[in-house]
């Protein structure tokens, strides 16, 4: 039994957890709520990097510091892209989060857009989850209807336009530079670099992307601070909680979240 709370995995299993109503019945968007307004977008920045919360897309680089790469003063547009394109075999822990909690997500990708200043964020998907990408569009509508996404959000300044791009059954395009040449239209293989896509990404414009589990985690790290976050693991400079996939000849498969350096598991 587990000695901790879970974090990502929370929610999966309550009563409407894959629509708004149940998203805002536990608490969901009242983190961006006051973001929107006491914070700035530095103020958040800094919360992701004392978080110690690394890129759980497998390169593992400080989040935080990432965002910092963007041009200082840059007049826009600025882009984030979601990496969803989940491709390696026996890996479908963000294929459990989009799937039952969208909205966990899409509040993290609100977020992260805020923080770096994005007016415009695209969800790459991979192609074999459908009933994912359903649940996702199915979320992002029901946040334009909610004015969570749109012009001028909670009637503040912010405006932020969310699409989904389902990809085309390409493993290349879990890698970010591949990716954005599949979001262009392009033939998904990697880009030379430098440039990196905080300096020319998606569409020549300043881009950040991050992966799907890395942004789920961003409302509790504002909502409870990034020392809280820093301080569920054990790993030195690698905060939070870990999402692990489990199949085969196994007797419980499923998705378990790890606390960095801890032993104590819940499962999805």
């Amino acid at each position: 039994m587990s000695s901790y709370e879970p974090v990502l995995l929370r929610r999966l299993g309550r009563k409407e957890c894959q629509d708004i109503a149940g998203y805002r019945a536990d608490g969901g968007y009242k983190t961006l709520e006051r973001v929107l307004k006491e914070l700035t977008s530095e103020q958040v920045t800094n919360q992701v990097k004392d978080s110690g919360l690394r890129g759980r897309g497998g390169a593992g680089f400080p989040t935080g510091l990432k965002w910092t790469f963007l041009p200082k003063g840059h007049p826009g547009p600025i882009y984030l892209c979601v990496n969803c394109d989940e491709s390696e075999p026996c890996t479908f822990n963000n294929r459990v989060l989009i799937e039952n909690d969208p909205h966990q997500v899409l509040e993290g990708i609100i977020l992260a857009s805020y923080a770096i200043r994005a007016t415009a964020a695209y969800f790459y998907v991979r192609y074999e989850y459908g009933h994912g990408m359903r649940q996702m569009q199915k979320a992002i509508d029901q946040a334009y209807e909610a004015g969570l996404l749109g012009k001028n959000i909670l009637g503040t300044s912010f405006s932020l336009d969310v699409f989904v791009h389902r990809g085309a059954a390409a493993y290349i395009c879990g890698e970010e530079t591949a990716l954005l040449n599949s979001l262009e239209g392009k033939r998904g293989e990697p880009r030379v670099k430098p440039p990196f896509p905080a300096q020319s990404g998606a569409f020549a414009g300043p881009t950040i992307v991050n992966n799907v589990e890395t942004l789920a985690a961003i409302p509790h790290i504002i909502g409870r601070g990034g020392e809280w976050f820093s301080k569920l693991g054990k790993i030195e400079k690698s905060g939070g909680t870990r999402l692990v996939s489990v199949s085969g000849h196994v007797k419980k498969p499923g998705v378990y979240e790890l606390p960095a350096g801890r032993s104590e598991e819940h499962t999805s």
